[in-house]
């Protein structure tokens, strides 16, 4: 099986950095490599992160700059983008692994689940992994795998500061579809509870029409950043 590296960029996330790492230990070994990517931040996550990770390197602020950096430090032949606040199914490491050992597929996600307990953040998750089905664009919340070979062909993340997700995922599709995998990852929910459920759907959709329609990822994250 080809071996893989699990990414994960992180911005102070002492709060919850160790409670995702203990959930990944099981798979570190020879054919998984854990890379926590820090962006600067001002806690103690380096620090709990450095026993609990292969490795823990510092980047420039952003996640796309992060993922790349992260990507740059290993040459395994899967690339796993996580999130710091998600949680993969127990088989995901294997899930990858088959999934794109099938013909013409190179990089795909996994359906994703929101942490809270409101019945609308169920629709909400639902209509994500509908719409993700349907346009073969991927979230970073939905943990995107990649071969190497494809992600260096594509260039990597676009160093963006918002809308990195949805950028590579234009850029994969052109070489190959998806793999949409059922099996949903666990994200947090805080984002939205905390700007409101209702408030962030129109928010998130405001930022897709205007990435869409050519606006700046700058202005876009100023404002994303402003409501989080």
């Amino acid at each position: 099986m080809p071996r893989i590296a699990i990414i994960i960029p992180v911005l102070n996330e002492a709060a919850q950095i160790a409670m995702v790492l203990k959930v990944l230990q099981a798979w570190r070994g020879p054919d998984c490599t854990l890379i926590v990517v820090d962006g600067g931040s001002s806690d103690d996550t380096v620090a709990q992160a450095e026993t609990l990770a292969d490795s823990v390197i510092v980047a420039p602020k952003g996640r796309a700059v992060q993922m790349n950096a992260g990507a740059a430090a290993t040459r395994s032949e899967i690339l796993w983008f996580l999130h710091a606040d998600s949680l993969p199914p127990a088989e995901a490491i294997e899930l990858i692994q088959k999934a794109l050992m099938a013909p013409n597929r190179h990089w795909g996600r996994f359906d994703v689940r929101l942490s809270g307990s409101q019945p609308m953040l169920r629709m909400v998750a639902a209509l994500m992994n509908r719409r993700s089905r349907l346009t073969g664009i991927a979230t970073g919340d939905q943990g995107i795998f990649v071969r190497r070979t494809l992600f260096e062909h594509v260039g990597g993340y676009p160093p963006i500061a918002l809308m990195e997700d949805i950028a590579l995922s234009r850029r994969l599709k052109r070489h190959s579809p998806p793999v949409c995998l059922r099996q949903p990852l666990t994200t947090s929910s805080r984002r939205w509870e905390r700007g409101g459920v209702f408030r962030t759907i129109l928010l998130m959709w405001r930022l897709r029409l205007a990435y869409f329609f050519g606006a700046d990822p700058e202005q876009l994250a100023r404002i994303y950043y402003r409501h989080d």
